[in-house]
């Protein structure tokens, strides 16, 4: 009876939670934004109503939540991981790859130089260093979704920003690895230990360069084994088990879970799985699908909820969100011009501006590291971060759609090159 006394609550909870989930994101859809943006939203408007009525459920301080929300962003990450494969990305041309770079390199420098310059004096370069971090990761998921809306997805411009996207995200998960390496190595010194740093870079690298070749080798072994079972449903809990496995294994590495993660979905190529997916009748990425619905939510949720929304709306917390989301914004938007070949850089820019859930889980990460023995974040640098992507969420969209309409770019696309 006690048992059931604790989880039932729990229950409840959680039901309210999904509800609430699907109505925010509701509400963001009709108002032609990304449901990720909603679900932050009801995250910020629940952390605030437990602080005006601390009888309220916490969802940040609740550990079961916790555990949920990081099994839904580990899941997601293998779900963005399958959408791509490591040959089509060496297939997407130099154009992607140039915006891909200047994407990362322009917004980190811009965030790093703006938190630099409004931040108190006597911050920890570290900290400056994040944050310019957390501004380079760009949401391939925002711009694929309103692409594939206004018919564009085939267009020269469309191919150019899913491959950038791709591209960016791996460098974006090489940069959070480094800076948090350089958080975790510098110790009470607060320095910048080149050494164990490019060490830490290179098990990490070393890692990605295993997983992507024996791990290539590997698989179609695993899962032409696990078509002998006799059991039904294999495919789903294998895919799973591979996911987590290197997951874990990437942050023995030094990584953070979710690169292990995204690199399980690159490598599962569609021709590894193909038997199981012909026996069961599914493809992986309609098994996994419903996972991605039903958790991510719950970490996006999550995050608002660990926003103090007092915090937020303080007047500096304020500027600082609102010149790192200009920043952010300006930075993906000259990466655009690094595509060149007729190519049109207005939209390819505002295609690389949306953060959404890949700024989100750089602040998630940059929320738990600590700097001689206090969090590498403050509530209201954290605060503004998430101010930033959930501007940069907003515009992102709005922007491409607008660029789009006035390129006249339609479902077939212009012509355009690609070298």
């Amino acid at each position: 009876m006690v048992a059931h006394d604790t989880f039932a609550p729990f229950l409840a909870l959680l039901a309210f939670v999904w509800i609430a989930a699907k109505l925010g994101g509701e509400c963001a859809l009709r108002l032609k934004l990304p449901s990720v943006a909603g679900e932050l939203g009801i995250g910020l408007a629940l952390g605030a109503l437990h602080r005006l009525h601390p009888g309220f459920p916490s969802l940040a301080g609740n550990p079961s939540m916790d555990l949920l929300g990081n099994l839904g962003v580990i899941v997601l990450m293998f779900a963005v991981g399958l959408e791509s494969t490591l040959p089509q990305m060496m297939k997407v041309g130099l154009p992607s790859l140039r915006v891909a770079v200047l994407g990362v390199l322009a917004p980190m420098g811009m965030g790093l130089a703006g938190a630099f310059l409004l931040l108190p004096a006597g911050t920890p370069f570290l900290v400056d260093l994040f944050i310019g971090a957390c501004l380079c990761a760009t949401s391939i998921g925002i711009s694929a979704q309103v692409l594939k809306e206004r018919g564009a997805g085939r267009s020269p411009e469309g191919r150019v920003i899913v491959g950038a996207a791709v591209i960016d995200d791996i460098l974006g998960l090489l940069v959070l690895t480094a800076v948090a390496g350089a958080v975790a190595a510098a110790g009470a010194g607060g320095g910048l230990p080149w050494g164990q740093l490019g060490l830490k870079l290179g098990l990490a690298l070393g890692f990605l360069g295993v997983a992507f070749t024996l791990g290539r080798f590997a698989t179609p072994h695993l899962f032409r084994l696990a078509n002998r079972f006799r059991s039904e449903q294999v495919l789903l809990p294998m895919a799973l088990g591979f996911a987590f496995l290197l997951a874990w294994l990437g942050s023995l590495a030094g990584l953070a879970a979710i690169v292990g993660a995204y690199a399980a979905g690159l490598i599962l190529e569609p021709a590894h799985i193909q038997m199981l997916e012909d026996r069961e009748l599914h493809r992986l990425e309609e098994l996994i699908q419903p996972l991605v619905v039903v958790l991510a939510p719950l970490f996006f949720v999550l995050m608002g909820a660990r926003v103090d929304l007092a915090v937020l709306l303080a007047p500096r917390t304020l500027l600082l969100a609102g010149v790192l989301a200009v920043l952010g914004v300006a930075g993906k938007y000259l990466a655009g011009y690094a595509a060149s070949g007729g190519l049109r850089a207005p939209v390819i820019g505002w295609g690389m501006v949306p953060r959404g859930e890949v700024g989100l889980i750089f602040v998630a990460t940059g929320s738990a590291l600590q700097l001689n023995g206090q969090a590498l974040l403050s509530a209201s640098v954290q605060a503004a971060i998430v101010g930033a992507i959930l501007l940069t969420t907003m515009a992102g969209p709005l922007g491409l759609a607008w660029s789009l309409r006035r390129a006249g770019i339609d479902g077939s696309g212009p012509s355009g090159s690609l070298h």
